[in-house]
């Protein structure tokens, strides 16, 4: 479409202005795209053919306890409950003292792709001895990680195929997340490998499998805290535990059962200016680092006491990227009372298992669907026309009615605006 040619070059609203000439937009609609853009310079410097801001619901979980410490959550979902559930679990957790967190290890990994190898013993004797000469030449193309006492650590060799190889690289990154370091650093090796070992390199990029960049949580809660009306304690710890048992056997449960932690963990992780593309990636694929795709959770009792579990890859960072240039995302690092990208790591990783218990704790008590459902019923108000003030009498009123369909909504909205006049 030549309407579109070099549109990327056109100012701001040049680019609104082509959508509504060549009827992509009406008028009321390009007010509404104006209007979302509350900072079109800022939008412009983050992505390219920027027309608008796509602004999601940010709220705050609470009740977690974490290392000993207290903190607020700022967390970023358009989902209705899961800000809720993540705040209910962290109120079951902190019964038992919260949750213990700790990092495991802190480097990233990158990949250069050797292809077209014909001498492959050759080639990773020779790599293997010239290790320590590779991590200089890492080091020397980003010296400044090295001044704030990074750098690259260790390369290893994998054979991939009798003509493929992987020469993997691991880099303490410190605050950051380190992918734009990690890959100037990688490409200056795989210069030196292509130059003097005349191989044939494929790429050099980044992993996002973060497999020593790993974080773990833990806690413990007395199982008399998971009582209900209509069930006990200790059978509500048990049915958790095998709830966990299920997803560790089943791949159709452990996606559910994973997709339920990360609309924890992706929440928070948005609203700290990580890459939560990244963090998913690296998650599902940990899960099933054993060959079959599993639970990453694990929950278990042990006495009167509900034992629960996680850890996983989180590779993310305390500076760089959007953290620099957000200034929501510096209003959440203050919230948080961020220190360290481990802190942060650790903060992220207790919100899952808080967000996986609740979860559980739903599904095999009341259902999930209680907790769910009027929050679902708000949005549906909301999506037939509601106002605020109109909102909770509509949920009332469909409720009442056991109703969750758009057409009843707008019935009921017409009855209560009829009633008022």
């Amino acid at each position: 479409m030549q309407c579109f040619n070099k549109y990327y070059q056109k100012p701001w609203q040049k680019r609104l202005a082509i959508l509504k000439e060549n009827g992509f937009l009406d008028e009321k609609e390009i007010d509404q795209l104006e209007t979302q853009a509350v900072d079109p310079t800022l939008g412009d410097t983050m992505i390219e053919n920027f027309v608008t801001q796509y602004q999601l619901p940010e709220g705050l979980a609470m009740n977690y306890v974490i290392n000993g410490k207290e903190y607020v959550v700022p967390m970023v979902t358009e989902e209705p409950s899961v800000v809720a559930a993540a705040s209910n679990g962290a109120r079951l957790v902190k019964f038992g003292g919260g949750f213990q967190t700790k990092s495991l290890s802190r480097l990233m990994i990158g990949q250069i792709a050797i292809e077209n190898v014909t001498a492959m013993d050759q080639l990773v004797e020779t790599i293997d001895q010239r290790q320590d000469e590779f991590l200089a030449i890492a080091n020397h193309a980003h010296p400044s990680i090295v001044k704030r006492g990074g750098g690259a650590r260790w390369i290893r060799t994998r054979i991939l195929a009798d003509d493929m190889l992987s020469v993997d690289m691991a880099v303490d990154v410190q605050e950051a997340m380190g992918a734009n370091m990690l890959n100037t650093m990688l490409e200056a090796v795989a210069d030196e490998i292509r130059s003097t070992l005349h191989q044939d390199i494929l790429m050099s990029i980044l992993s996002n499998y973060a497999t020593e960049c790993l974080v773990s949580a833990h806690v413990e809660i007395p199982v008399t805290v998971l009582a209900k009306e209509k069930i006990d304690g200790a059978t509500a710890a048990a049915k958790i535990a095998q709830a966990s048992r299920f997803a560790h056997l089943d791949p159709y449960r452990a996606a559910t059962n994973n997709k339920g932690i990360m609309n924890g963990i992706d929440a928070v992780v948005i609203a700290s200016g990580n890459d939560w593309r990244a963090i998913e990636a690296g998650a599902h694929a940990y899960a099933a680092r054993d060959g079959q795709y599993r639970g990453l959770s694990q929950w278990r009792v042990d006495g009167d006491q509900l034992i629960g579990d996680l850890t996983m890859p989180m590779p993310v960072g305390s500076v760089g990227g959007s953290i620099k240039i957000v200034p929501l995302v510096k209003i959440n690092h203050h919230l948080m009372k961020i220190e360290s990208a481990v802190q942060l790591a650790q903060i992220i990783v207790a919100v899952g298992l808080g967000q996986n218990l609740a979860a559980l704790y739903a599904l095999v008590t009341d259902g999930i669907q209680r907790g769910h459902m009027r929050l679902q019923l708000k949005s549906l108000a909301a999506s037939v026309g509601a106002t605020k003030d109109e909102i909770p009498m509509l949920v009332n009123a469909l409720e009442e009615q056991h109703a969750r369909d758009s057409h009843t909504a707008e019935v009921l909205l017409k009855k209560i605006r009829e009633e008022k006049e």
